[in-house]
């Protein structure tokens, strides 16, 4: 999740992943890093099926399912209206250096995971936008989005022995919607648990489709084999990353699509060991995005350990609301070098 890794107690590890939603934070434990170790509450998808189904790794090329379109859901919002597909909310085909992306991010279901899930979709909307303002007057114009954790990290199992499940297709139904409705880019955040990315990506193709819908991949929350998500920081290799980055530069071909971020969430170097390796391609815009909650101090030396490479690469930082210590205001942000294009509040 793009937090610092966050522990999960033992005791969760034997929580099915049939438990409620509705789970309260675990208690925080200190990690060897000096960041934290959260856990990720065990939430159900909405029925068996969506835990127990393998998705397909088919090529992109090949196999993509047919995506639903923004303006056609079962019931149409009133404001729902038709975009251009060949365009972003604002216009024009590419994101990094051209405007500033302003996201909230977390889960569906309510606050646990992220202030993205506070209020619904639409209410939050207005809340990104009002603080998107607050970012104006720094040399580019401003996109705001959702940062929407899609596939979420498990304490336990679940049918398919992953630690990980996809929320609702419906649920991320009402964010595409949202984003359409308030011009906004919806980024579906992914962490696979056991599994690999790809398989993951690939589920939500449909939604990928869209041309206003990106991808941010976690590798905190992305273990090995005996290993549980939450209590371990995890990490991914560059051809993990490579295999999405193929997968969406041939989707962005094949359906004449505007380019898509990749951002990938790091805040330790083992986290991405052969980073070096991850190269930008066409159609698709890569983004380190630097995470980790604590002092401003602490939040900067992250910054600088990280080291993130310039363009073509974008980098990203987040700000957490309840977490940060004195959290850092846009002044300051804006002080790192690079300056980051993109900004995420959990």
């Amino acid at each position: 999740m793009c937090y610092t890794a966050l522990a999960v107690a033992v005791a969760l590890s034997a929580v099915a992943c049939g438990a409620s939603t509705g789970t309260s934070r675990s208690t925080v434990a200190p990690h060897a890093t000096g960041h934290t170790v959260r856990a990720t509450p065990t939430r159900t998808p909405s029925s068996p099926a969506s835990t127990t189904a393998t998705p397909t790794t088919a090529s992109p090329t090949t196999a993509t399912p047919t995506p639903a379109s923004p303006s056609r859901t079962q019931s149409p919002p009133a404001r729902q209206t038709r975009h251009d597909s060949t365009a972003l909310p604002r216009g024009g085909h590419r994101i990094l250096g051209r405007c500033r992306v302003v996201a909230y991010y977390g889960g569906p279901d309510g606050p646990a995971l992220g202030v993205l899930g506070s209020a619904d979709a639409d209410t939050i909307a207005h809340t990104i936008r009002a603080r998107s303002r607050d970012w104006r007057g720094y040399g580019l114009p401003v996109q705001p989005a959702m940062e929407l954790i899609a596939s979420v990290a498990q304490g336990a199992p679940g049918l398919a022995g992953l630690y990980s499940a996809p929320i609702p297709d419906d649920a991320v139904q009402r964010y595409v919607e949202a984003a359409h409705r308030h011009r906004m880019l919806l980024i579906l955040d992914i962490q696979p648990g056991r599994g690999e990315f790809l398989p993951q990506v690939q589920h939500f193709a449909r939604f990928l489709a869209d041309p206003w819908v990106s991808i941010a991949l976690d590798p905190e929350w992305k273990v090995s084999a005996g290993e549980v998500p939450g209590t371990v920081i995890g990490s991914s290799s560059a051809a993990g990353v490579l295999a999405v980055r193929d997968y969406l530069a041939a989707l962005v071909a094949a359906k004449h699509l505007p380019d898509k971020l990749m951002i990938v969430h790091q805040f330790t170097r083992p986290m991405l060991p052969d980073r070096d390796r991850i190269v930008a391609r066409r159609g698709v815009e890569v983004v380190f995005h630097a995470d980790g909650f604590g002092g401003q101090a602490e939040k900067i030396g992250t910054w600088r350990r990280l080291a993130f490479p310039r363009r073509p690469y974008g980098t990203g930082f987040k700000l957490f609301l309840r977490d940060d210590t004195d959290l850092m205001s846009p002044d300051q942000v804006m002080a790192l070098r690079p300056r980051p294009d993109v900004l995420t509040y959990q």
